[in-house]
C-alpha cells in the first residue's frame, strides 16, 4: 500500500471514533431532558438528512479540490455541531450540523481511495477502512459509553481550571468536550493527506447542472447490471446497521436490564464481529467474486430475529458477534465492487455520493418506521422479528435479481449481442 494510504486509515479513525462517541453522547443528552423516546432513533435521521438533501453536491464538491483539503474542512464543521450542542441548541439540530460535515466527509474519504490505489487492491483496502473503522465504532461506543457514566463522568466534572468557568456542568457535556478533541486530532492527520495529483477542475458550479448531472449518475449507477446489485446490497446493509443500533439499545434494556452506558457496550460487540467479517472477506473474496456474498446477508436477517428469545449475556454476545460477522463478510465486497463501477462510470466523488444518496435513504426509511413503531408503543420483540424478516427478503430478492441478469446477459451473449464479461468482474 501506498503511505498516503495509512494517513487516511488515520484520519478516518479518529473521525470515525468521534462519530460514533458522539452518538451516545446525543442520546445521553436528550435522556438528560427528558425528551419523548422516538427522539433516539431521529437523531440519526437528523444525521443523515444532509448526506440525501446534499448529495448532488458534495460529489462535485469532492471532486473539486484535493480530497484531503475537504477532509480538513469538513471535520472542522463537525467541531462546530459539537459545540452547538454545548451552547444549548437542541441536539437535533445540532446534530444535523455535524451530519452536514459528514456527509461532505463521505465522498472525499472513500473517493480517495480510487485515486490512490489501483482496482486490484480496492477489495484489500476497502477491508483496512472498515477494519479501521470498525475499530473506530468499537472504541467509539465504548468511549461514548464511559464518557457518559456516573463514574468517569463525576471524574471528569470534578476538575477545574483555575480562574476560568468552562460552563461544562452535566456529563453529556464533559462527554462532547472529550469527543471535541478526537475531531481535532483527526483534522492534523488529514492536514498530511498527499494530493494524487488527479485534475481538480469542476464541470459545473451551476446548482441546476449539478443536480441534473447527478440525477444521470443515479440512473447510471442503477441501470448498470453489477452496479444495481452492489447498490441495493450496501443500501440495505446501511439502512439496517443504522436501525440495528437502536433496536439493541432498546432490547438490551428490556431482556439484559442494561443502561444506555452498558447497551453502548453491545455495540462494540456488533462492530467486532463485522471487523472478523471484513477481515476474512479482504482475506479470502476477490472483486471478481463478490456477488458470491450475497446469502450472508440473508443469514443475518435470520439470526437477528433469535434477539427475541435471548436473555443471557453470553449467549447475546456470541449473536452480536454473529450478526456483526456475517454483515461484515458481505457488505466488504459489495462495497469495493461498487466503488470499482462507480469509479468506471462517473468518476469517484460523483459515484461515492450517489452511493451515499442511496444508502442514507435507507437508512432514513428504516429508522424512521423505527422510530414510528417506538412512538406507536411496538414491543422491541415485534419490531426484530419484522425487522429480520425484512432484511432476509429483501436480500433474497436482490439475489433473485442478480440471477435473471446473468441469464438474460448469456442469453445475449448466445445471440452475439454482447461481449462477455462487458459488465465488469463479478459477471
Amino acid at each position: 500500500m501506498k503511505r498516503g494510504f495509512y494517513t487516511i486509515m488515520a484520519a478516518q479513525f479518529f473521525s470515525s471514533l468521534a462519530d460514533n462517541a458522539l452518538l451516545v453522547a446525543a442520546i445521553a443528552l436528550l435522556r438528560q431532558m427528558a425528551a419523548d423516546n422516538w427522539m433516539t432513533p431521529a437523531l440519526k435521521q437528523s444525521f443523515v438528512v444532509s448526506y440525501v438533501v446534499l448529495a448532488p453536491l458534495v460529489g462535485a464538491f469532492a471532486d473539486a479540490m484535493p480530497k484531503g483539503r475537504v477532509m480538513l474542512f469538513t471535520n472542522g464543521i463537525k467541531i462546530i455541531g459539537c459545540a452547538l450542542m454545548l451552547f444549548h441548541v437542541h441536539p437535533l439540530a445540532a446534530y444535523a450540523v455535524v451530519g452536514l460535515g459528514a456527509a461532505a466527509y463521505s465522498p472525499a474519504k472513500y473517493g480517495i481511495l480510487t485515486e490512490l490505489l489501483p482496482p486490484q487492491q480496492l477489495v484489500i483496502a476497502n477491508g483496512w477502512i472498515e477494519g479501521t473503522t470498525v475499530g473506530s465504532i468499537i472504541l467509539g461506543v465504548l468511549l461514548g459509553g464511559a464518557l457518559v457514566s456516573e463514574r468517569v463522568s463525576s471524574a471528569m466534572l470534578g476538575f477545574d481550571f483555575p480562574l476560568i468557568e468552562t460552563g461544562i456542568d452535566t456529563p453529556p457535556e464533559s462527554a462532547i468536550t472529550v469527543i471535541m478533541a478526537a475531531y481535532a486530532i483527526a483534522a492534523v492527520f488529514n492536514w498530511f493527506i498527499p494530493d494524487t495529483g488527479v485534475d481538480h477542475r469542476t464541470p459545473s458550479r451551476n446548482p441546476v447542472a449539478l443536480v441534473r448531472e447527478f440525477a444521470h449518475c443515479v440512473m447510471l449507477l442503477w441501470s448498470d447490471k453489477l452496479g444495481q446489485i452492489s447498490l441495493a446490497t450496501t443500501t440495505l446493509f446501511w439502512g439496517a446497521g443504522a436501525t440495528l443500533q437502536f433496536i439493541v439499545i432498546d432490547w438490551a434494556a428490556r431482556n439484559l436490564g442494561f443502561n444506555l452506558s452498558q447497551a453502548s457496550y453491545l455495540q462494540g460487540v456488533v462492530a467486532v464481529g463485522i471487523a472478523v467479517g471484513a477481515v476474512g472477506a479482504a482475506r479470502y473474496i476477490s472483486l471478481r467474486g463478490a456477488v458470491r456474498v450475497l446469502p450472508m446477508g440473508v443469514a443475518m436477517g435470520l439470526v437477528v430475529m433469535a434477539m427475541v428469545v435471548v436473555t443471557q449475556l453470553p449467549v447475546a454476545i456470541a449473536l452480536m458477534v454473529a450478526v456483526g460477522a456475517l454483515a461484515g463478510f458481505f457488505v466488504v465486497p459489495m462495497n469495493a465492487l461498487l466503488q470499482h463501477r462507480g469509479h468506471v462510470l462517473m468518476g469517484a466523488g460523483h459515484s461515492i455520493a450517489v452511493q451515499n444518496f442511496n444508502e442514507n435513504i435507507g437508512i432514513l426509511v428504516m429508522v424512521g418506521l423505527y422510530a414510528l413503531m417506538v412512538r406507536a408503543g411496538v414491543s422491541v420483540g415485534i419490531a426484530i422479528m419484522l425487522f429480520g424478516m425484512f432484511v432476509s427478503l429483501t436480500m433474497a430478492l436482490v439475489m433473485l435479481l442478480h440471477r435473471m441478469n446473468q441469464r438474460a446477459a448469456d442469453s445475449l451473449h448466445l445471440i452475439g449481442m454482447e461481449k462477455p464479461g462487458a459488465n465488469g468482474p463479478g459477471h
